[in-house]
C-alpha cells in the first residue's frame, strides 16, 4: 500500500493475471468490395448477415446506408439495426455508428456499411475503419464494404484515370488484416442502367455523375483495377495454401526495391508506387532518408512534411532507414549495395536549372553512378511552395555586423600603422577576420565579409586609389582566389558544425536511452521500477507522469505520478483504458482520441499489454515532436521489459 499517495500497488503476480484477462481472440474481418457505389456492396453484406442471423448467429446492423434504394432498405428491415448515436456539429445533429453499444453488447457479428467513411468531429475515432479495428480488438467479427478508389496505394493511380483526389483512404493493412474479400461485380452497363433508372442516385444527380466520375471509360478503367486486384489476393491466398500444405514449395523473391524519402510532397506518390511493385514482385522494400546539410535550412512546413513522408512510408510497410552524409546520391548507392538492392526508384528533380549547377542533380548522379536500374517516375506534379528547404528564420544580422567591426579593426589597424604592415601583405591579413566570420557565420557571412575586404584593399591599395577600377589586372586573380578560399572554408566550416549537431543528436537520443535503461535495471522491485520509471521519464521530457496498471479488480488505476495533486478526470481515464485494450498510443497529437489532453502510450509486450504511461508536456508547445514521440515508444518498451521480467 502506498500510503503518501493512498493508491493500491499491486504485486507483479496480480498484473500477469490482469493481462491475461484483457487479451481477447480477435475478430475476423470480411471486406465486400467493388468498384463503384451502385454495384450492390451494401446488399450483399445484408443478405450474408441475414443468412448468418437465420443460423442462429447474433448479428447486429452497426450503420448501413441505404441512400433511399428500395431494395436495400426492405432488406435492411429484416436486420437487427443500431439506432445511431446523435452527435452535434455545427448547429445540427448528424448520426454515428454507436460504437460504444456495440462493444457493450459485443455481438457475434457487426455489419458496417462504408469502411472508409470520416466521422463527425467530436467521435472517438477519426475513421470508421478505426471503430471497425477496436470491434475486431475486442473480439467481433465484422462484415463491411469498400471501394477500390480508397486504398491508400492506389489512390493516385485512380486519380490519374478519372481526374477526382480521393480524399478517404484507409491503409492497406486494413486489408491484409481481412480474412476474406469478397468482389462484388456488375457490368459498367447495367451500372449506368441503375444510375439511369436512380437506383444509385436521384436522376438529378445521377446524371451529372454519368457526364464526369460515371463515364464509361472511368468504369472500365477501375472494374480492371478492382478485378486484378482481387486476383493478387486470390493467388496469394493459394501461395499460402500450398505452403501450409507442403503441395509445392514456394522459393523467395530474391528482387529489392529502395525508394528515397524527402521533404518534397511528390514523395508520397513515389512511397505509394513503390509499395504497388513491392507488392507485385513480392519484394522487400527500401524507404531511405539521406541526413544532409540541407536540412539546416528546412521551414517547419518542409519538416512536417518529411515526417509524414516518414510515417507514410512505415505505414505502407517500408523498412525506413535514416543515413547521414553529405552526398545524397552517393549514400544511397552504398546503401543499395550493401543491401543488394536490385531496383531503385526516383523522381525527377526538383532544383532549378541553378541550382543543379552549383549543387548537382541528386537523379543524374544516381542514373550515373549507381550499377544498379534506375527507374524514373515523372509526373507533372509541381511541388508545393511550402515544401522547398528554405530558411523560416528571420535574418541574424549579429554575424553580419561582427564580422564587419572586425574587418574594420583589422584595415584601421593597417591604416594607422603603415609602417608596421606591408600593403602587399594586408590582402592576407584581411583574410584572418575574413575567413574566421565565415566558419563562424556560414557562407552567406563569408561572402559578405569578403566583398567588404576587397572593396576596402581596392578603394585604399590598388592604383587607382580613392576608385574602385583596378588598373593592374594581375590584381583580378588573387582577389578571385580570394572569395573562393573564404567561400570554400566557409561551406567546410557550416559541414564540419552540421555534422556535429546532428552527432549530439544522436548522441543526446542514445545517452537518453542508455541512461534510462541503466535507472531501470538498477531498480530493485518492481515498485522500484515504477518510481524510478515515473522519475526518470518527467525529468527527460519536462512533462507530468503518470503510470497506470491494473489493480486488484482488474481496474486500470494510476499506481504512480510525479506530483501528488495530479489528477485524471473521467475522459482522460477512459481513453487511458482504451490504449490499454487495444495496445496503440493516442490522445494529444494523434488521430484517435485526439480531445484528450493528455498523451497515451501502451507499456506492450511481445504477449499483452501491462499498463500506460500517461504524459502532459508542460509548457506552452504541450505537443510531442515525432523524435520525441520515437524516445517515449523506446522509454516504454523498456520499461514493460522490466515489468514483465519483474512477473516472473
Amino acid at each position: 500500500m502506498n500510503t503518501e499517495n493512498d493508491i493500491d500497488i499491486i504485486t507483479p503476480e496480480e498484473v500477469a493475471q490482469s493481462s491475461a484477462l484483457q487479451t481477447t481472440e480477435r475478430g475476423q474481418l470480411k471486406i465486400f468490395l467493388g468498384y463503384c457505389a451502385g454495384v450492390g456492396k451494401t446488399y450483399r453484406m445484408l443478405q450474408e448477415g441475414i443468412t448468418s442471423k437465420r443460423n442462429g448467429i447474433n448479428v447486429v446492423v452497426g450503420i448501413v446506408e441505404t441512400h433511399g434504394r428500395a431494395e436495400t432498405e426492405a432488406l435492411a428491415r429484416e436486420a437487427d439495426v443500431l439506432p445511431r448515436k446523435s452527435i452535434q456539429y455545427s448547429g445540427i445533429t448528424i448520426g454515428e455508428m454507436d460504437l460504444d453499444t456495440l462493444l457493450e453488447r459485443k455481438p457475434q457479428l457487426v455489419l458496417v456499411d462504408e469502411l472508409a467513411h470520416t466521422n463527425i468531429p467530436g467521435s472517438r475515432h477519426s475513421k470508421r475503419y478505426q471503430d471497425v479495428e477496436e470491434l475486431l480488438n475486442a473480439g467481433i467479427n465484422v462484415y463491411t464494404t469498400l471501394n477500390i478508389q480508397h486504398i491508400q496505394s492506389l489512390v493516385d493511380i485512380v486519380y490519374q484515370i478519372t481526374g477526382v483526389r480521393v480524399e478517404e483512404t484507409i491503409p492497406n493493412r486494413i486489408l491484409e488484416s481481412a480474412v476474406e474479400i469478397e468482389l462484388v461485380d456488375l457490368s459498367p452497363e447495367k451500372l449506368q442502367q441503375r444510375l439511369a433508372e436512380g437506383k444509385v442516385y436521384i436522376p438529378q444527380k445521377a446524371k451529372l455523375a454519368m457526364q464526369k466520375f460515371f463515364k464509361k471509360g472511368n468504369l472500365l478503367a477501375l472494374r480492371e483495377l478492382s478485378l486484378k486486384y482481387t486476383a493478387k489476393r486470390v493467388d496469394t491466398d493459394l501461395l499460402s495454401y500450398r505452403e501450409r500444405e507442403e503441395i509445392l514449395e514456394v522459393w523467395p523473391v530474391e528482387s529489392k526495391l529502395l525508394v528515397g524519402i524527402s521533404s518534397n510532397k511528390n514523395t508520397e506518390r513515389l512511397l505509394l508506387i513503390t509499395h504497388r511493385m513491392a507488392a507485385d514482385l513480392e519484394a522487400e522494400w527500401y524507404a531511405v532518408h539521406v541526413e544532409s546539410l540541407q536540412q539546416v535550412r528546412y521551414t517547419d512546413k518542409a519538416r512536417n512534411q518529411l515526417y509524414r513522408n516518414i510515417n507514410l512510408a512505415e505505414e505502407l510497410g517500408a523498412k525506413v532507414v535514416a543515413l547521414s552524409g553529405n552526398n545524397i546520391a552517393d549514400e544511397i548507392i552504398k546503401f543499395a549495395k550493401q543491401k543488394n538492392v536490385s531496383l531503385i526508384i526516383a523522381g525527377l528533380s526538383q532544383r532549378s536549372a541553378w541550382q543543379e549547377f552549383i549543387r548537382g542533380s541528386v537523379l543524374n548522379k544516381l542514373v550515373k553512378g549507381a550499377p544498379i536500374n534506375v527507374l524514373v517516375v515523372g509526373g507533372n506534379h509541381p511541388v508545393a511552395s511550402s515544401t522547398k528547404p528554405q530558411s523560416d528564420k528571420p535574418l541574424e544580422y549579429k554575424p553580419y555586423i561582427l564580422g564587419f567591426l572586425s574587418l574594420m579593426a583589422v584595415f584601421l589597424f593597417s591604416w594607422l600603422f603603415p609602417e608596421w604592415i606591408l600593403e602587399h601583405n594586408l590582402l592576407m591579413i584581411l583574410f584572418l577576420p575574413t575567413i574566421i566570420s565565415g566558419i563562424l557565420g556560414g557562407i552567406s557571412v563569408g561572402l559578405f565579409t569578403s566583398i567588404i575586404s576587397l572593396g576596402l584593399y581596392d578603394f585604399f591599395f590598388i592604383d587607382p586609389k580613392s576608385s574602385f577600377a583596378i588598373a593592374d589586372l594581375h590584381y583580378i586573380s588573387n582577389l578571385v582566389l580570394f572569395v573562393l578560399i573564404v567561400l570554400g572554408v566557409s561551406w567546410v566550416g557550416r559541414m564540419i558544425r552540421w555534422r556535429a549537431d546532428s552527432a549530439r543528436h544522436r548522441e543526446r537520443f542514445v545517452y537518453a536511452l542508455y541512461n534510462f535503461s541503466r535507472e531501470i535495471i538498477g531498480a530493485e522491485n518492481f515498485d522500484d521500477i515504477l518510481n524510478r520509471a515515473m522519475r526518470s521519464t518527467s525529468e527527460a521530457f519536462e512533462s507530468d507522469v503518470a503510470i497506470m496498471l491494473p489493480n486488484k479488480a482488474g481496474q486500470l488505476a494510476v499506481q504512480v505520478k510525479n506530483k501528488s495533486d495530479l489528477v485524471l478526470n473521467e475522459m482522460e481515464q477512459a481513453v487511458a483504458i482504451w490504449v490499454y485494450k487495444n495496445g496503440r498510443h493516442a490522445g494529444k497529437g494523434t488521430s484517435t482520441l485526439s480531445s484528450a489532453k493528455w498523451y497515451y502510450i501502451p507499456l506492450k509486450t511481445r504477449d499483452s499489454v501491462l499498463g500506460v504511461i500517461c504524459l502532459m508536456k508542460q509548457g506552452s508547445d504541450n505537443v510531442f515532436s515525432p523524435e520525441q514521440r520515437r524516445l517515449l515508444e523506446a522509454f516504454a518498451g523498456v520499461i514493460a521489459l522490466a515489468l514483465a521480467k519483474a512477473n516472473k
